[in-house]
């Protein structure tokens, strides 16, 4: 399956053939931005079981960013095959959930942040070990800005129906087990794609798979969506990333955490 170009996001001459024509485009397109770019690192399963893998460049806006920027360097994701690091994780390699079944990974996206950015602050997250109970997690964890946990926020514990909702890390900061970090120099992050949005099992913790969420890509305008579409070659439509599994908590400035 090849990667569709589109303005917004340009596949990298390093990694796939171009065209003196999509060169130039290249060129044309980071002439007249005005805005960042940043470049972004897609590898994808493919229909025959071989990976794609393929550089490019987007905005640096939280749109195109939420996809690559999840979980840190080093954090540890549970597979059939035991605990492997996220960034030696490849299409293919079966991911355990958090309700026990395994599907294979059919998608990773990563880039390169630097936190402490002035222009661009993108915080990161660090939670101690046990900060969530026993083992929970198993040890530090450091999250990017779209990691979201599978948990029962505060104001739904005790009801009649109690529920899990994806609530995103950073609302979770309480300045002494969960902190805010801003590292000076460059780090990478990383996300992960299943065939269904899931919650995945990480050093204790679930945690969510990607997903654009239920109405962002139909909101977006036509050239946006087919550039932002262009980032996930493995699917045809929005339609294909399919139903939430859990719902979403709102943000930390919505104190019941409704749920979008």
């Amino acid at each position: 399956m090849t990667l569709h170009t589109a303005p917004d996001f340009i596949p990298s001459p390093t990694h796939t053939a171009q065209s003196a024509a999509s060169r130039s485009v290249l060129r044309e397109a980071r002439a007249r931005s005005t805005g960042r770019t940043r470049a972004y690192e897609i590898a994808v399963l493919r229909q025959d079981g071989s990976v794609f893998v393929t550089e490019g460049y987007a905005p640096a806006t939280p749109l195109f960013e939420e996809p690559f920027s999840a979980f840190a360097h080093g954090t540890l994701i549970r597979t059939t095959q035991g605990e492997i690091p996220v960034e030696d994780l490849c299409p293919g390699d079966r991911i355990v959930q958090a309700d026990g079944l395994h599907t294979p990974l059919l998608w990773v996206g990563s880039s390169k942040f630097v936190p402490a950015d002035i222009g661009h602050r993108t915080p990161l997250v660090r939670v101690m070990a046990d900060s969530l109970g026993l083992a929970r997690p198993s040890g530090f964890l450091t999250f990017g800005p779209a990691a979201r946990i599978l948990h029962t926020p505060q104001s739904l514990r005790g009801a009649e129906q109690t529920r899990k909702v994806f609530t995103l890390m950073r609302d979770l900061v309480d300045g002494v087990n969960i902190i805010e970090i801003q590292p000076p120099t460059p780090v990478r992050l990383y996300h992960l794609g299943l065939a269904r949005h899931a919650a995945i099992s990480v050093s204790g913790l679930e945690m969510e798979t990607f997903h654009p969420g239920p109405s962002t890509i139909a909101a977006l305008p036509l050239h946006q969506r087919d550039a932002f579409l262009s980032m996930f070659p493995h699917i045809s439509s929005a339609k294909d990333f399919g139903p939430l599994c859990h719902p979403r908590a709102s943000e930390r400035s919505d104190p019941i955490y409704a749920a979008q």
